[in-house]
């Protein structure tokens, strides 16, 4: 049998494993630290081990058994917690890491930094529990397991209680406890993979498959339950190879092992690539229910969700069809369109969902970051997060992570302040950071909220002037912040491992922006600083309107438009130096001409005659002229950089149902290019606004 078909579905089980490892780590009270807590810590690095010898994974599984003997004596209150003593096995766990990363690649893990971390493990262990107890747990990694062979070490301990087998073979009863029909079809056709299947038979909630292996039950059981819940599995030996004898009660066990055995059983990983299914059942686990999950590889996903956008160009180009031809009035053939338009809208949502993940894949790395760096920081931080589950694409939470944790960073290096600091000024020594997420609109809201002391306006112009940056004092508190984010910029006093090359909010800006994306700076003085950034739901598919400008078609995001209207004359002012304000009720909106921006001929230039689009980016409005309002429809957004360049004031491209490419617009870059142009691109000779003086911008 060839194993390393089930290598991929280790590599990520092992990877969820330590992630709740992590988790559970950072959540302990030292002073009063929660049992079941410990004993998941120790569940979690007992299945690391297990699958690690079944693979011949040999760094990985000495790491663990050191851990795990460690762990164990600390769930049973032999050794005390203290915060240095979780420091150590946090480290432990970022060593697990880089061997599963090492193993994930095809290679082997560093063998210093092995060496490294198991001298570490049993230092602790000769300091901390004693002599004898120390030499038991620092002697007791296993022997190296040979990768050909996936069976366990010599020395590892006995089996779990309801498993007899051991050594290196022969005929065993396999039960499958309380497993729905089609998922025992699947068992069975897993177990027929490592050996040959002799008899089976049903009676009641319990089927009995007769096995001979050349593997050990050991290793039988390692691999099953890959896909099956511990208390769905009971393998027992009947007759054992002669010369691999099970083990008598007169063997010694190791201290770990042996409680261990009554212990629950360790957490199931997840299905084989092969398989790709769950046993998790619908009615919370309970047996017979029927499997609720399946595990796909994200590369299928994407491809769906490319077919199902090139149906939907499709499905625009028959209404293209339909409306230019004389079939426009035919009932049935616009009843099945208008169905179709439904079904591939539905299909798409459907298909999207599937790539959504809840922020909680995000906020999961920071506690870790957090309590790290307030420690280097000499700091006190209670991190909270808020809306975990809100959905956001997969593809932009891998993209978002750089971004947070840069902005996580500056808020303990920049933001909190020190306990002493914020003592005297009247606050609680320990600050506080959140990160939360929510839906608004089409878009999702990310924000990292400090109580530290704020953004120093003063400072940051100081700064901005020393770097050469145009500044003054009359500008608003806004275009003051959004000073950080220009290059090279950085107020801290020196350069460290943390902040001060003025590296990193530039990143940040840049990276956002690349995802469709703005960062808006909320500052208080004294009160703490809440840095908000807004982001798209996903960038393959997105609701537009198309606009005409002469006789090119563009497409505006729909959750970006505000309004339309037609603009008179008495609502348009000219400013200094060639801008044009459009007055919408009490507000003064930057006027936008799309068709002078971008350079298109025959468009309307006369903004009374041409309707004016009231769209927001980065957290302002502006009215975009334009020549015509065509409508609403779903695009498929196809990159532009990738398949072309970058494009001034364009964000991507899409496919019209006539086949013809259509530029989606960049609404903030729109008013940038805008303002690059040094004629005044709305009135021209025929200027019919009113002077600057009648201006008061609210």
């Amino acid at each position: 049998m060839d194993i390393t078909e089930f290598y991929d579905t280790f590599f990520e089980e092992a990877d969820e494993l330590l992630a709740e490892m992590e988790s559970h780590l950072l959540e302990l009270d030292v002073d009063n630290p929660d049992v079941e807590r410990l004993n998941a810590i120790f569940r979690a690095a007992h299945s690391i081990k297990g699958g690690a010898g079944t693979f011949g994974f040999e760094a990985l599984q000495r790491t663990t058994h050191l851990l795990e003997n460690l762990l164990d004596y600390t769930r049973r209150g032999e050794l005390t917690l203290r915060r240095d003593i979780v420091d150590t096995f946090l480290e432990a766990k970022d060593m697990l890491n880089d061997q599963l990363d090492a193993y994930r690649q095809g290679g082997e893990p560093d063998p210093e930094a092995l060496e490294r971390i198991c001298e570490t493990l049993r230092r602790l262990a000769l300091e901390e529990l004693g002599e004898d107890a120390g030499a038991e747990v620092a002697g007791a990694a296993p022997a190296a397991a040979a990768p050909a062979s996936p069976a366990p070490p010599a020395d590892e301990a006995a089996a779990p209680a309801h498993h007899e087998a051991v050594g290196g073979g022969g005929r065993f009863q396999v039960t499958l406890i309380g497993v729905a029909d089609k998922d025992r079809d699947l068992l069975v056709e897993e177990l027929a993979q490592l050996g040959d299947i002799e008899d089976q038979q049903s009676e009641g909630d319990r089927h009995r498959v007769v096995l001979t292996s050349s593997l050990s039950g050991d290793d039988i059981e390692a691999v099953m339950s890959f896909i099956a819940e511990p208390e769905q599995l009971e393998v027992r030996a009947l007759d054992v190879a002669a010369e691999a004898p099970a083990a008598t009660e007169s063997e010694p066990e190791t201290k770990v092992e042996a409680e261990a055995a009554p212990e629950p059983a360790p957490a199931k990983p997840a299905a084989p690539a092969k398989a790709e299914a769950s046993a998790k059942n619908a009615d919370g686990g309970k047996k017979g229910g029927e499997s609720t999950s399946i595990r796909v590889p994200v590369a299928k996903v994407d491809q769906i969700i490319n077919l199902v956008g090139e149906l939907i160009i499709t499905q625009s180009m028959l209404n293209q069809v339909a409306e230019d031809s004389e079939t426009v009035n035919d009932g049935a053939l616009v009843t099945g369109l208008n169905l179709l338009q439904r079904t591939a809208r539905d299909l798409q949502e459907a298909v999207m969902s599937v790539r959504m993940v809840p922020m909680d894949y995000v906020f999961s790395r920071f506690p870790r970051l957090v309590r790290d760096l307030a420690g280097k920081l000499n700091k006190d931080v209670e991190l909270v997060t808020e809306g975990k589950s809100t959905e956001l694409d997969k593809g932009l939470t891998e993209r978002i992570i750089d971004p947070l944790t840069h902005l996580v960073r500056n808020s303990l290096d920049h933001g909190i302040e020190t306990p002493d600091r914020r003592e005297a000024a009247g606050k609680p020594r320990t600050g506080r950071l959140t990160l939360s997420a929510q839906h608004q609109g089409g878009n999702i809201l990310i924000e990292v909220i400090d109580d530290g002391g704020g953004l120093n306006r003063d400072k940051i112009l100081e700064k901005a002037r020393s770097s050469g940056l145009s500044v003054s004092d009359s500008m608003s508190d806004d275009e003051v912040w959004q000073l950080i984010f220009a290059p090279g910029f950085s107020t801290a006093e020196a350069v460290s491992d943390v902040s001060g090359r003025g590296v990193g909010m530039d990143v940040v800006k840049r990276n956002i922006q690349a995802m469709g994306g703005h960062v808006e700076i909320l500052s208080t003085p004294g009160q703490g600083t809440t840095t908000r950034i807004v982001l798209p739901l996903t960038l393959a598919i997105l609701d537009g309107m198309s606009i005409k400008v002469g006789q090119e078609m563009f497409i505006l995001p729909v959750n970006a438009v505000i309004e339309s209207l037609q603009p008179r004359a008495e609502d348009l002012f000219s400013m200094a130096g060639g801008d044009v304000l459009l007055k919408v009720r009490e507000d003064y909106l930057p006027v936008v001409a799309v068709h002078h921006a971008l350079d298109v001929a025959e468009a309307i230039t006369d903004p009374t005659r041409a309707i004016a689009v009231i769209v927001q980016g980065e957290g302002r409005r502006y009215a975009l002229l334009v020549d015509q309002l065509v409508g609403q429809q779903q695009v498929v957004v196809k990159n532009l950089e990738t398949n072309y360049r970058k494009v001034p004031g364009v964000s991507a491209a899409t496919i019209l149902g006539d086949g013809s490419v259509a530029l989606i617009l960049d609404v903030a870059d729109m008013h940038r290019l805008g303002q690059s142009k040094k004629e005044n691109p709305v009135f021209g000779a025929r200027n019919r606004a009113r002077p600057v003086e009648e201006v008061e911008p609210s």
